[in-house]
This record gives structure tokens, C-alpha cells and sequence, in this order.
């Protein structure tokens, strides 16, 4: 163990000189950052490099071998994480820490969300307990049982909350998309619950008019979850026959975009607008959802008087004639 940690001493130092570059721009974060990043820099000397360092005992060499790509773990990406601050050893067992590992802790179960966040009055705000519930009621719990976990789709090493912190639209349509791609656009993940091939969504959604234009600007989850005003983000995914097909239920004054992608947008920000639906204003054009009451109300007048001064103009020209 000792010739191991010999040799990933540089590449240990880069890996945290890295982690200080990306949270330089928050000095109340270096703090926590660097709480357990000393304990955590020892798996990150195997766990964040695609090679790893060991003195085999046995032949008494120095090995060099490659780490199965499954295993290895951004260490940058963790340090921006909503996980940041936890030891390795707060998820995994303690046993661990002892090198090479015991084959067997490969088997220990995994933690859920509701195991640390469940119950907890510090997360009152998340909703975990509604999120859970609705889960529960979606059809990746209904078809997959308890095969399907939150893990499936928030991999909880690099995990963060999104939406609700980033107001550039289109880095949270990418974000929650990839979640869903990262099985439905990955045969290999996607077999791990089913022996189905795994559809291509490009095929399955061809009757979507303009469908680079809707994959880019929408998120899956607005046509394909039951919304619930109250919920910070829909988890109750349905069945492809209750997905949302009809145009007006997005193109119309009343957009249930608002309720789903937009929802996070300030009121401050609408109201400054001026539009019902300024929120969309400032990042799209949605045909039918970008209205304002007042313009469609002063349309009307201007088209009624012009229709009006038509109607008077021709009555004088045949009574005069």
C-alpha cells in the first residue's frame, strides 16, 4: 500500500490543485471542500485516474493496471457536487480503506435517497417524501420494482441541483435531457432492466413536427410526467400512451411550460416583461404561448377601426355617386 501511494503522490496533488480551480470562485465553499478532501484524496489516487499504482506482495513487483472505466469517478465533478463535503466512507463501507479490497464489499447494498434525506426536517423544502411517492407511482417503479432506483437516473457522485439554481434555460434542457439519455441513448444501461432493444427516440417521436427544434428547447420530462404545480420537479414519469401529444397543450396562452420547465423563473422577471408569459419571451419564441392580453386587445381595436374607416370610406363613395 505504501508503494502505491508513492507512486500516485503527483498525480494526487494535480487532482487537488484541480478541485481548488474549480471552487475557487466560492471561498465559502473551499472551507467544506477541503473538510474530508484529504481523506477522500487517497480514493481518489485509484478511483479518479483510468491507471492505478500497487506493490503486488504475492510477486513481490510493482503493478501498473487499468481501472475498470465503471469505477472511476470525476473528482472535479464530485467537489461541484451537491455531495461535495461527504467522506467516500460515509456511503461505503469503512472496510474500504483497506487495500486491495475485499471482493465481497462489491456486493454491499447501496444507499437510497430516503436512507439519509428521508424524514429529515433539514430537507423539508425538497420534498423528498412527495418525490418518493410519486416515484413510487411512475412507470420505472411499476415495470422495474425496486430494480429501479434513484441512482438509475442521479448518479450520486456528481449529482447537483440544477433547475432550481440555473436560469439559463438551455443548460438545464441539456442537463435533465442527458439524465434520461444516458439510458434511453445507451443500450448497454438500458439492458440492465430489460432484455427489450432499446428503442431510438428518434424514431419513436418522428410524428414530433420540427423534432431537432423540440429535443434541443424542451425537456422529456414536460411531455412524458404527470405535472403537479406543488412539485419542484415531476417524478411520477406515465406510460407512452398518456405522453403529451397535443400542440396547444404547450403552443397557447396558458403553456404548461410554465408550470414545468419555466416554473423556476423569478415573478420579478415577468413582471419586468411585461408578458403573461415573459419567461418564455426572454429565452424562446413559442408559437402562441409569447402573448400579451393588452396587445391582443389593441390589435383588435386598430383591425376594427381600419375595418370600420374602410366600411364608412366605401358608403360615402356609393352615396355620392
Amino acid at each position: 500500500m505504501t508503494g502505491f501511494i508513492a507512486k500516485s503522490t503527483i498525480i494526487g496533488v494535480m487532482s487537488l490543485w484541480m478541485i481548488v480551480s474549480a471552487t475557487a470562485s466560492n471561498p465559502e465553499e473551499d472551507e467544506i471542500v477541503f473538510e474530508n478532501a484529504g481523506f477522500n484524496h487517497k480514493c481518489f489516487n485509484c478511483h479518479g485516474q483510468k491507471t492505478y499504482h500497487y506493490f503486488n506482495q504475492s510477486t513481490e513487483k510493482e503493478v501498473k493496471d487499468r481501472m475498470n472505466p465503471y469505477f472511476v469517478i470525476d473528482s472535479v465533478a464530485f467537489y461541484q457536487s451537491n455531495h461535495r463535503n461527504f467522506m467516500c466512507t460515509d456511503c461505503h463501507s469503512s472496510d474500504y480503506e483497506n487495500f486491495p479490497h475485499n471482493g465481497e464489499l462489491r456486493m454491499e447494498p447501496q444507499f437510497t435517497c430516503m436512507d439519509c434525506h428521508g424524514g429529515d426536517p433539514t430537507f423539508a423544502q425538497y420534498q423528498f417524501e412527495r418525490i418518493e411517492e410519486e416515484f413510487q407511482q411512475s412507470v420505472h417503479s411499476t415495470k422495474h420494482s425496486n430494480d429501479f432506483t434513484c441512482w438509475m437516473c442521479h448518479n450520486p457522485h456528481t449529482y447537483k441541483i440544477n433547475a432550481r439554481n440555473n436560469l439559463n434555460i438551455n443548460e438545464v434542457i441539456i442537463y435533465d435531457n442527458n439524465i434520461c439519455l444516458s439510458c434511453h441513448a445507451d443500450i448497454n444501461k438500458y439492458q440492465l432492466l430489460s432484455d427489450q432493444t432499446n428503442p431510438n427516440v428518434l424514431v419513436t417521436h418522428d410524428w414530433l413536427p420540427n423534432q431537432a427544434l423540440h429535443f434541443s428547447k424542451v425537456r422529456c420530462i414536460e411531455c412524458h410526467t404527470e405535472i403537479d404545480k406543488e412539485m419542484l420537479i415531476a417524478h411520477k414519469v406515465q406510460v407512452k400512451e398518456k405522453a403529451v401529444k397535443r400542440c396547444v397543450e404547450c403552443h397557447s396562452q396558458n403553456s404548461l411550460l410554465m408550470a414545468t420547465l419555466y416554473k423556476f423563473q423569478t415573478v420579478e422577471k415577468r413582471n419586468k416583461l411585461g408578458f403573461f408569459n415573459a419567461a418564455i419571451l426572454s429565452d424562446h419564441y413559442i408559437i402562441g404561448a409569447n402573448r400579451n392580453y393588452y396587445l391582443n386587445v389593441a390589435s383588435l381595436i386598430i383591425f376594427g377601426l381600419t375595418l370600420l374607416g374602410i366600411t364608412i370610406h366605401a358608403i360615402i363613395r356609393i352615396m355620392s355617386k
